[in-house]
């Protein structure tokens, strides 16, 4: 029975670090998706998002279904925003093996958005394939 449970708990070193690192991992890519929106860059959101990822949510009263591409195509528009004026935040993380889910908290002038993330990890990346978000204006 000792020896069982050195066994186990000599892995469990290991495992807590392998989680961190997918933690760490799973937080790069969710601050990309924040920066990219604020700097208006293209380079981030695609290294954040997959490129089949799909948008869902309401923008007022109005249903959208979004592809990554028209999405990322109308954020980048315009002149880089003002970081001072924006607080995104993550509120969860929950990873089960290679998905992970990730709620969000983006507070921006006017207007507030709770954002569920699902993540995938592929080829060794966590990439965002699917984001459904509450708008509230403020």
């Amino acid at each position: 029975m000792k020896s069982l449970f050195l066994a186990v708990f000599s892995f469990f070193p290991i495992f807590c670090f392998a989680q961190q690192n997918e933690i760490e991992a799973i937080t790069k890519t969710v601050n990309l998706y924040f920066e990219g929106m604020i700097q208006r860059d293209r380079t981030m959101l695609e290294e954040a998002f997959h490129p089949e990822a799909r948008l869902i949510g309401y923008r007022g009263e109005n249903f959208t279904v979004t592809a990554f591409e028209g999405w990322a195509n109308g954020t980048v528009e315009g002149d880089p925003r003002n970081p001072a004026q924006y607080l995104n935040s993550i509120k969860s993380l929950r990873i089960a093996g290679y998905t992970a889910s990730v709620e969000t908290e983006l507070h921006w002038p006017g207007i507030y958005y709770y954002d569920f993330l699902t993540l995938i990890k592929v080829e060794g990346k966590w990439k965002i394939v699917h984001k459904t978000w509450y708008e509230e204006l403020r």
